[in-house]
């Protein structure tokens, strides 16, 4: 479009050249904005505008160039358009060398050293739309965007966001539309094998009309897409087919339609609009006025602001080959770029160096069912300000799930998803039951969706692959958007988080260890040792031979030890010490068996050591005592395993998790040491100890020497169901279960409003008690203090035993060593004689007096050592063993007493 504006005594005439019928609302806009101001007559009263219209190709600058130079001819004022560039600068170079404004209401690429003194445009400079629309993407928190441009000069407005990756945290992919077609179908087919779900597209209204359509057709319009487009007419298409499709798309408006007065405008020009002729399909709706409409608008009400302001302009004829400028030319340009007015497209102020408008507010418009909404607004002096509820209604946060029917995938696994057991046949949803299932009802009943169950195909959790990176399971039927929602025992990983989104987490857990419970084990027969350890034990014995020594020392120095055995005879020199080194030894036993000796001590340092014994006695008997009914009656539970660190240090137990299982993950990606020795073992014989599922790991605990890695809720679960199972040590971990969503899906931040909800309410616990709570391993009956047998304290009886035998041996090396001192001291020889018959046959020898006889020691020696050797090799430790120490003892006692009456 070329239009001219002449100055003719109280006449203007304005002269309109355009291309084709695309651009007839630009002229309509003109039309209409000159009859306003001629019918108004306030801001003109002594004027009247005239207009006229030419046709020009706008690819040629020639010929624009030559219908610049013939309407200057006429006598100009200013010049409005082109719209083209390349005719726009030829038309602009004529209007600075002839000093006539150039008005341009459509972008135009300015270079740095701008010399167009003659320039104003009322189109939004777009470093600053860049500006803006980067500030939605850091809005969104977009991490990768895809820009898709129609020209080259897209590049160039979007300048600011193409530097932002070097400055912020984003990916950029730069895509072109085709130039010689319409047909979109091919990139977009591209961008969707792409999963590219955050796109801006910098086009017409008029193209991005045709890619909302062909994105529709395409499947490209659901919850998961996100579009940004530039245009400023956005408001303008026709969105009624998206509104239900879930699809996110945003854009900015400029004009300010919540204005009553820009309304009225608006609306007397919809009036005009619908009596012109019918407009072929370009995706508008009827009756909207479009932005470069109202920027024409607007533009010529700005350039008849400066004509008022300067009444004693007139007009003269210039011609392009005397380069001989108007004389009111950079007046009146100066005027127009120091004009204000409030117009359709908000306020307009002009920057008087390079002529641009770069103080604008743009509103921010988003697709709602009910149409394109304002959500919030932005200037360049604030940036951007998001209100997202215009009318002052609370926004309701189940408005994008409600009515909506959603795919979720998950996995069989007790007591979170589980086959129902039914006399008839189920269908549908109906045929799961179990924790999950209850959860997910409970989110479509807060929520108000709808769903359909889907088992994943290949039976797993999630995880990627080493080798090619790709995802399997759950996992990966989100990222390829086969399913909307998973709800499962599906643990929120680090890795896991990188490519899908998680809800809050609905239960926290961790790992821990699954192994069969350990047998119980009777006490030994010298379990009354138990109650104090070895060390314990070692430390008396020391304490009792210091005490003994310190005693027997004290008793020496002490004179008040020392007594006279002969009382009748004082003055005897001849004293005596009961405290000998065997006394002091026997008086520390006596106290330590708490039956005391005919020993008393008699000095105040050796009450002293014995009062410090007696108590050391006291406490010690006491918490030996307190402690030996526990050792002797309860059978203690010993396992081979503890805790991880006893797993890692040994490899004759086999241990193992789910493949490919968050658990598996944990210890693969772990760096701590234990963690990784196991991997390392588990990795090495992986065919054999990673499991297809928990089903598997279970059984392999029950049947084999096998500890099973596995989240600590469900063997809390098992353990119920299964007396013969434990958990071993603690959590290795912490972690929770969430429920998984396509990344970027506008449903998590619902579910998660929705979960809390629940666990507010107490429903997630009640939901955890309902399918956790079983019957429960049976508890052992309550009885009384139960009898104690041979294997609990025979060993009581094995130190008896013991202690008598010692007893003889100590006996007969007495004897046989008082006998060879007395023998030394009467020269009588000592022989040993045959065996003899009988006990009576031995005393009858012993009849004589002892130095004179020949003594037969070797027959009784060998009846007992015999005795003693069947008691230690027979085989039956209990009753017998007893019997036969019983025997050996009134045997001894026999030869004792045989040598005693002697």
């Amino acid at each position: 479009l070329l239009f001219s504006f002449f100055k003719q005594n109280t006449e203007i005439y304005l002269k309109i050249n355009f291309q084709t019928f695309n651009f007839l609302r630009i002229e309509l806009a003109f039309r209409f904005a000159v009859n306003t101001i001629n019918r108004n007559r306030t801001l003109l009263p002594n004027t009247t505008l005239t207009y006229d219209t030419q046709k020009i190709n706008l690819y040629d600058s020639f010929e624009a160039s030559k219908k610049a130079c013939d309407q200057l001819s006429l006598g100009v004022a200013a010049i409005f358009g082109p719209s083209h560039s390349s005719s726009a600068n030829a038309v602009q170079s004529i209007c600075n060398a002839l000093g006539v404004p150039h008005i341009q209401t459509r972008w135009k690429h300015q270079v740095s050293d701008n010399k167009d003194s003659f320039y104003v445009s009322l189109y939004p400079d777009f470093s600053s739309l860049s500006r803006a629309i980067l500030d939605l993407v850091q809005f969104f928190k977009w991490k990768t965007v895809t820009v898709v441009y129609d020209d080259s000069t897209g590049l160039i407005r979007l300048q600011e966001l193409i530097k932002a990756p070097s400055r912020y945290n984003l990916r950029l992919k730069i895509r072109q539309l085709p130039a010689d077609t319409k047909d979109a179908k091919p990139l977009l087919k591209e961008m969707k094998r792409g999963k590219e779900f955050h796109v801006i597209f910098d086009c017409s209204h008029e193209m991005a009309a045709g890619i909302l359509k062909q994105a529709l057709a395409m499947g490209m319009m659901t919850e998961y897409y996100h579009y940004i487009f530039t245009t400023l007419d956005l408001f303008a298409l026709d969105v009624e087919p998206y509104r239900y499709s879930g699809v996110n798309m945003t854009g900015f408006r400029i004009l300010n339609t919540e204005n009553s007065q820009v309304s009225s405008i608006i609306e007397k020009w919809s009036m005009e609009r619908l009596q012109a002729p019918p407009k072929p399909d370009s995706g508008l709706l009827d009756g909207f006025m479009t932005t470069d409409a109202a920027l024409m608008y607007d533009a010529v009400h700005v350039v008849s602001v400066a004509v008022q302001q300067f009444p004693q302009m007139t007009v003269s004829s210039l011609q392009c080959n005397r380069h001989k400028p108007w004389r009111f030319g950079t007046r009146f340009m100066s005027l127009i770029k120091e004009a204000h007015w409030e117009g359709l497209t908000g306020r307009i102020t002009f920057n008087k160096t390079n002529g641009l408008r770069t103080d604008f507010d743009l509103d921010v418009i988003s697709l709602k069912e009910e149409g394109l909404e304002k959500i919030g607004t932005w200037d360049p002096a604030s940036g951007l300000n998001m209100t997202e509820s215009q009318k002052g209604k609370p926004a309701n946060i189940t408005d994008s799930l409600s009515n909506r029917s959603l795919i979720v995938t998950t996995i069989l696994e007790e007591p979170y998803v589980m086959f129902k057991k039914s006399d008839k046949p189920l269908y549908g949803n109906d045929r799961f039951e179990g924790y999950c299932i209850d959860l997910l009802r409970e989110l479509a009943t807060i929520l108000g969706f709808t769903y359909e169950i889907r088992l994943v195909e290949d039976g797993k959790y999630g995880a990627q692959d080493d080798v090619n990176g790709q995802w399997n399971g759950m996992v990966r039927e989100l990222i390829d958007h086969k399913a909307d929602l998973a709800v499962a025992p599906l643990a929120i990983t680090y890795v896991r988080e990188k490519v899908i989104d998680f809800s809050k987490p609905f239960m926290t857990l961790g790992i821990s260890i699954l192994y069969r419970k350990p047998n119980g084990t009777n006490p030994g027969v010298f379990s009354f040792l138990n109650p104090l350890s070895p060390d314990i034990w070692m430390y008396i014995l020391l304490a009792y031979l210091g005490v003994s020594c310190v005693l027997f020392v004290i008793a020496r120095f002490s004179p008040y030890e020392w007594y006279n055995p002969h009382p009748c005879n004082p003055d005897s020199d001849v004293v005596e010490n009961n405290f000998t080194l065997l006394n002091s030894f026997w008086f520390g036993v006596g106290a330590l068996m708490q039956q005391g000796s005919e020993l008393m001590p008699k000095a105040l340092s050796t009450r002293i050591v014995g009062g410090i014994w007696w108590f050391f006695t006291l406490i010690i008997i006491s918490s030996y005592t307190a402690n030996l009914a526990a050792f002797l009656t309860v059978e203690r539970m010993e396992s081979p395993i503890d805790s991880a660190d006893d797993l890692a240090k040994q490899t004759k137990i086999e241990y193992g998790a789910v493949e490919d299982g968050a658990t598996m993950t944990f210890f693969k990606k772990s760096k701590i040491s234990t963690y990784d020795k196991m991997w390392a073992f588990m990795s090495s014989r992986r065919q054999s100890v990673l499991v297809k599922s928990n089903e598997e790991g279970i059984q392999r605990v029950l049947t084999s020497d096998y500890a099973f890695l596995m989240e600590s809720t469900t063997i809390e679960f098992v353990t119920q169901r299964n007396c013969n199972l434990t958990q071993i040590g603690g959590l290795i971990d912490s972690k929770g279960y969430g429920v998984g969503t396509p990344m970027g899906s506008p449903y998590r931040d619902k579910i998660t409003i929705a979960i809390l909800q629940l666990q507010e309410e107490g429903k997630l616990h009640m939901m955890k008690e309902k399918w956790w709570r079983g019957n429960g391993c049976p508890e052992e009956e309550s009885k009384e203090a139960s009898a104690l047998g041979v294997q609990n304290i025979g060993g009581i009886f094995i130190v008896l035993a013991a202690g008598l035998v010692l007893s003889v041996f100590v006996a007969v090396g007495e004897f046989l060593y008082k006998s060879k001192k007395n023998a030394q001291l009467e020269k009588v020889n000592i022989v040993l004689l045959p065996l003899q018959p009988t006990v009576v046959g031995f005393k009858e020898s012993m009849l004589h007096d002892f130095t004179s006889q020949k003594i037969c020691l070797v027959p009784w020696l060998f009846i007992v050592l015999s005795n003693i050797t069947y008691v230690t090799k027979v085989h039956n430790k209990g009753c017998e063993a007893s019997l036969f120490a019983i025997f050996n003892f009134f045997l001894i006692c026999l030869i004792v007493a045989s040598f005693q009456d002697k």
